[in-house]
């Protein structure tokens, strides 16, 4: 997606949002300024995505050397590096909307997964503050990490269709039925999903959940593409791995919560809006028939 569709994009949304904003927030009974800045929201925002979807890895020489250099005609009224940082604030809420309407939709395939947002390096846990009480120590397949864990489910051409954010030593299993409210048809999860409880649960949501046994687990019976589609469920890893070294959604050098959750959100909106994604390339008949 270029500059000019994605800016038009956020603009359409951030108009209907204005006129939400006005109707629906509660009035302190005092007169407020209602000022424009020289930014607009939908700038803002554009700035924001835009730079998970570029080859940097810092915002400060993303902003200081490509938008303050080369994107002077698209933004005529660009402010200090000082003051855009503390315009990202303000951003939550309406990227938090935003990223609702990039979601894709369920095709009855789905897979899920946890992966781990590191937020300092173990050897600084005792002196780290900026996530003092929010973050969490927590362990993976790699090892152990202090941070979050941000749960991902995706359909079989690489969509996104719910994520959650948890700290990082809470279990994997907690958020599915929450995640799965908009699923139907199978989900498929490694091992750290195994639970009868959490099966019985997303069966009562129309949804059957399909994982890999443990080795102290007796044998069931499992349909031969369901034992197929279990193989391929390292689709969920590939999106992991394209958050985190394209969208760059991990990194250690945050200062603020709000601002870490502000390049979370915009990671997932650039991902949303990437031409291509990983998939498991299935034609289903529907295709057949329309072809």
């Amino acid at each position: 997606m270029s500059l000019l569709e994605l800016f038009c994009s956020v603009d359409d949304f951030c108009q209907e949002y204005a006129m939400t904003e006005q109707v629906k927030q509660l009035g302190s009974g005092k007169a407020r300024r209602e000022r424009q800045g020289e930014l607009y929201l939908s700038e803002v925002m554009t700035i924001i995505i835009h730079f998970h979807q570029s080859h940097y890895r810092d915002f400060k020489a993303y902003y200081t050397e490509h938008v303050q250099v080369s994107l002077r005609k698209e933004f005529p009224k660009l402010v200090s590096y000082t003051r855009f940082v503390e315009l990202m604030s303000r951003t939550l809420t309406p990227l938090a909307l935003y990223v609702q309407r990039c979601l894709g939709q369920c095709t009855g395939l789905s897979f899920v997964d946890s992966t781990s947002l590191v937020v300092c390096h173990n050897r600084r846990i005792h002196s780290h503050r900026v996530f003092e009480g929010l973050a969490e120590r927590g362990k993976t397949s790699v090892g152990w990490f202090y941070g979050f864990k941000l749960h991902l489910v995706v359909n079989d051409c690489g969509d996104l269709l719910a994520f959650c954010l948890t700290a990082g030593n809470v279990d994997d299993r907690r958020p599915v039925p929450k995640l799965a409210r908009k699923l139907f048809g199978k989900l498929f999860g490694d091992k750290g999903y195994v639970s009868q409880q959490l099966f019985n649960q997303l069966f009562d949501q129309s949804v059957q959940l399909i994982t890999k046994l443990r080795r102290n687990m007796k044998g069931q019976l499992m349909l031969y593409t369901d034992r197929l589609l279990l193989r391929r469920r390292a689709i969920i890893e590939t999106v992991n791995d394209q958050l985190k070294n394209i969208s760059q959604i991990e990194h250690t050098r945050h200062r603020s919560p709000l601002n870490f959750l502000v390049n979370l959100v915009a990671g997932l909106i650039a991902y949303c809006w990437q031409p291509k994604k990983p998939s498991l390339g299935i034609i289903r008949h529907a295709d057949l028939v329309l072809a």
